[in-house]
């Protein structure tokens, strides 16, 4: 089922809030197997006033906390829950992390999540940031389901 989710729904789901939350919209969700999210990268976005001021590139880091966040989408969708609900979505790992293409201000990244297994409370997926059609970042991302305090 194809599925879209502007900003305000996002924000029902992620507890993050600027200038941390990564994903701006959700063009595609089957839930319990894949999602499809945008983050729209601008040169007003707080990393690029140290990293690089001459040169600003997104940092690899947080191209992999923006596909984290399109899995924890996923992942709330896909067991019915929502942060209020007290369930938070934990990095637990990120195994075979490759970046292959610098992002740069005026980019627009498609993260594309696909669910591998969950086992107990421990979720696997695959994750693979696109500029257009050229890949720039991929990784396998592990997280971990935890009771924590509702907001």
């Amino acid at each position: 089922m194809s599925y879209v989710m502007d900003i305000h729904e996002i924000l029902k789901y992620l507890p993050h809030r600027y200038p941390f939350l990564l994903i701006d919209r959700v063009i595609a969700l089957d839930v319990g197997k894949s999602i499809v999210a945008i983050k729209n990268v601008t040169a007003n976005e707080p990393c690029f006033t140290g990293h690089f001021p001459h040169k600003p590139i997104m940092p690899g880091v947080l191209i992999l906390e923006a596909l984290a966040q399109a899995a924890t989408v996923l992942a709330y969708k896909s067991t019915n829950t929502q942060a209020a609900d007290g369930v938070i979505y934990y990095f637990a790992g990120i195994d075979n992390a490759r970046f292959r293409r610098v992002v740069e201000p005026g980019d627009q990244l498609r993260l594309e999540v696909t669910f591998i297994r969950c086992k107990r409370d421990i979720w696997k997926l695959e994750g693979i940031a696109y500029v257009g059609d050229e890949v720039a970042c991929s990784a396998e991302l592990l997280s971990v389901a935890r009771q924590g305090e509702t907001s």
